[in-house]
């Protein structure tokens, strides 16, 4: 998902990049039966550590991403690696 100020959607919209069809048909009414188990979960906070790694890991990381998103990426897999450790 991708993350845009206010300043940048207006900026998409007055370029045409953000359409918005008044005519798009409304989404499927989920009824009661759907909504019947539903749960709120609150986000958990994120925490912040100071992690050192071995240079190799890190430029693997950083050469999978083409030097954006790498830390991202790390985080993924070690919450891929925690979730099926459970």
């Amino acid at each position: 998902m991708k993350e845009a100020t206010l300043d940048d959607l207006k900026s998409m919209r007055a370029r045409g990049q953000l359409l918005h069809d008044p005519e798009a048909p409304d989404g499927p009414d989920l009824g009661s039966a759907f909504w019947a188990d539903a749960v709120i979960q609150e986000p958990t906070p994120r925490k912040s550590v100071h992690l050192r790694l071995n240079s190799e890991v890190y430029d693997f990381f950083l050469k999978q991403s083409d030097g954006k998103g790498h830390i991202k990426k790390m985080q993924q897999v070690l919450k891929a690696y925690a979730d099926a450790h459970k």
